[in-house]
């Protein structure tokens, strides 16, 4: 989320502008550029665009669970696999790159440093892996719920995470991330929010919006890991919310089917 030549520069267009988001955040065949100011004035419905893709992971689920007969665990990492792959693996550096900033010792400016180098370290390596691994479990464990729609909400809802953080996060300047960061205010987060939890209740009940609060919790856990290491955030730890974000839903959603 650090470089900007991606973008054009002409007329604000809503739709174009949510094409272009999806075109950023995905390898769906859109190819809709505009400008990263029009783009992320539409930052506030990046989840109803991932509905997209959780629909289309599901269906990659049922595909194999009922056509192909493939077991749980099989089909949670060939859905795991499938959501990185459509989204271009957009998040994972950012996963590394803020747990190696956070890992190291030293003020503000030496994490920024750290998260900005392109090399990766031990810790991004063992945070990716846990953050997969965790992940393909939670997909394994509502499949075992026979909760396929879970799919659906957590890829949707890993996105009000991050909405979560950069509401609530400081921008590091320049970067593409700031731009999402700015854009976010606390209208058209409620406004977001609120509409996604309508959509996650009426796909899995009361289920659907556990899944939501776990996602808004993570938001807010590693926004306030982001100010305690590096006082401000920018994509890379927007990438981390992103993918934790999926995690913890999928872990709320987990503990209600066991209780609910």
């Amino acid at each position: 989320m650090e470089n900007d030549d991606y973008f054009t520069e002409e007329g604000f267009s809503p739709i174009k502008s949510l094409l272009g988001l999806l075109t950023f955040s995905t390898i769906l065949p859109i190819n809709v550029f505009t400008s990263i100011e029009y783009m992320t004035r539409m930052t506030w419905c990046w989840p109803f665009l991932h509905l997209i893709v959780g629909a289309l992971a599901a269906a990659c689920g049922f595909i194999c669970g009922q056509f192909l007969h493939l077991n749980v665990f099989f089909t949670s990492v060939l859905i795991y696999a499938f959501l990185m792959l459509i989204t271009g693996y957009n998040h994972l550096d950012g996963v590394m790159d803020m747990a190696d900033g956070v890992m190291v010792h030293g003020n503000p400016e030496k994490k920024i440093s750290v998260v900005k180098d392109s090399s990766v370290g031990a810790g991004g390596i063992a945070t990716l892996f846990l953050v997969a691994s965790l992940t393909i479990a939670g997909i394994n464990n509502v499949l075992d719920y026979n909760f396929l729609i879970g799919i659906v909400i957590c890829e949707m809802v890993a996105k009000s995470s991050l909405l979560t953080t950069a509401l609530t996060s400081k921008p590091l300047t320049p970067g593409i991330g700031s731009y999402f960061i700015v854009s976010t205010n606390s209208f058209n987060y409620a406004l977001s929010t609120v509409i996604v939890a309508i959509i996650a209740f009426l796909l899995g009940g009361v289920i659907g919006l556990i899944g939501l609060l776990g996602a808004v919790v993570s938001g807010f856990l590693i926004s306030v890991i982001a100010k305690r290491n590096f006082g401000v955030a920018n994509g890379d730890v927007l990438g981390m919310s992103n993918e934790f974000g999926r995690l913890m839903a999928l872990l709320f959603m987990s503990v209600a089917l066991y209780f609910l």
